[in-house]
């Protein structure tokens, strides 16, 4: 089997995160990866339009959406929000990254789209993001989940 295609999103506030999660897979010496599916470069663009229409492309390849929530994510709606909404209509499994180290979902950060959608929240942090990456699969109801004590504990923490 493949490499889970996987489309991070995040605020430009947060790119480092991002960043990180790129050496974290770079990384011979950690198990970490996907194949990832974000835009391969900054769009030399203006155009809103455009942007969007390349951003939908890549969300369409992928069947993972991670999405680094940090301080400012929840007040993103031009493209966090929008990216979203693309990968729940695409069927995408949404999976939360709290980048202040929560393992469930925290109302004051995280967007409105993606809570109560059968998403799954978990920390920044190698293992966990691996794991769910590889493994989560999305629930249809109105509730959000994330993992138990003992899937820590197997995965070191």
């Amino acid at each position: 089997m493949g490499l889970p295609r996987t489309f991070v999103g995040f605020s430009s506030t947060d790119i480092h995160n991002y960043r990180l999660m790129l050496a974290w897979k770079a990384n011979r010496n950690m198990d970490f990866n996907f194949a990832d599916c974000q835009l391969n470069g900054e769009i030399n663009s203006e155009s809103e339009q455009y942007i969007k229409r390349k951003c939908r492309e890549r969300i369409n390849m992928a069947g993972k959406y991670v999405l680094l929530i940090g301080d400012d994510t929840k007040s993103k709606h031009k493209y966090v929000r929008w990216e979203a909404e693309v990968a729940i209509e695409k069927n995408c499994t949404i999976i939360g990254v709290n980048l202040d180290g929560s393992r469930n979902m925290v109302r004051d950060t995280c967007p409105p789209i993606i809570r109560e959608i059968g998403a799954i929240f978990v920390p920044f942090s190698p293992n966990i993001i691996a794991y769910a990456i590889e493994n989560y699969k999305m629930h249809n109801d109105n509730d959000y989940y994330h993992y138990q004590d003992y899937i820590y504990k197997s995965l070191g923490y």
